[in-house]
């Protein structure tokens, strides 16, 4: 190296070693005035909690001039208050409580659902099966005046109506007549109808005509549909009536429907006989004649 290169060099470092702690100096003034604006962390976390918490609890534990100055009467009152209120909210939460699960919502719902059972589906809808008169004891007629009975029996039931309804439709003249409102369900079912009476007083009197007797349920109608266990609609006997004629002496009596003069059948049935028996001898009389027999 030259002379003068290493006089140069030395200058050099010369000059930045004067000016290095000029550089330090402002980096330190710098950090100062951060820590000022701030503040600095603080690392270390058990310290401070540590000597805030002692000193809590060093002041909790101390009493205060006032406490420590109340006399034993005075803390027994309060305690005194303090035990009564808190055994009265006790007593209060305790006994709304108990009484919130020991209401009647589970009897009443347990009711319900023992009587609304729905039958079952398969089952059959519920019938009625006459006792008198018989089904099997073919037509019945009655005179119009006398007393009636109806009697019968109730068959495939598994909800039993409260009440039914009995009445009888005419279809002549588009009438129903009423024989019993809210009758009450028995095992046989039963009434007896004073036509007579009804006959005196009905504004639709009964005619000679065929009847239909209807039973049904009270809370349900004439043409409701017929549903598994409950009772159908029953139109299934038929009967005629009729008001009896007045006595007529038989010197007086006139037929208005007889004749002396035979019937169309008649005279067919006359007819034929002698057309059968006109050919017979005829033919009898051309055969003999034919074999020279006469």
């Amino acid at each position: 190296m030259r002379p003068s290169q290493l006089l140069a060099a030395v200058v050099a470092l010369s000059s930045l070693s004067a000016a290095w702690p000029d550089v330090f100096d402002g980096v330190n003034a710098l950090a100062d005035v951060r820590h000022a604006l701030y503040g600095r962390q603080d690392n270390s976390e058990s310290s401070k909690p540590t000597a805030t918490g002692n000193a809590k609890s060093t002041a909790d534990s101390t009493p205060s001039n006032s406490e420590a100055s109340q006399t034993p009467e005075s803390s027994a009152k309060e305690t005194g208050s303090a035990t009564g209120k808190d055994s009265q909210t006790t007593g209060k939460v305790t006994g709304s409580v108990t009484s919130k699960p020991t209401s009647t919502v589970k009897g009443t719902a347990t009711g319900k659902s023992t009587h609304s059972t729905p039958p079952d589906p398969r089952d059959p809808a519920g019938g009625i099966a006459m006792v008198t008169p018989s089904l099997l004891a073919g037509p019945q007629y009655y005179k119009i005046g006398d007393w009636v009975t109806f009697a019968w029996n109730y068959t495939s039931l598994s909800v039993t109506p409260t009440a039914v309804d009995v009445l009888a439709s005419c279809t002549a003249n588009q009438a129903t007549y009423t024989l019993a409102v809210n009758m009450s369900v028995e095992a046989t079912g039963k009434v007896l109808w004073d036509t007579g009476a009804y006959q005196s007083s009905a504004t639709v009197p009964l005619l000679t005509e065929t009847y239909t007797l209807m039973i049904y349920d009270a809370e349900s109608s004439i043409s409701a549909t017929a549903k598994p266990g409950y009772l159908a609609v029953f139109n299934q006997f038929t009967f005629g009536m009729y008001s009896p004629q007045p006595y007529t002496p038989w010197a007086d009596y006139k037929c208005a429907t007889c004749s002396a003069a035979l019937s169309s059948f008649e005279l067919l049935t006359l007819k034929t006989l002698l057309f059968t028996g006109c050919t017979t001898i005829g033919s009898l009389l051309y055969f003999s004649h034919s074999f020279g027999l006469l």
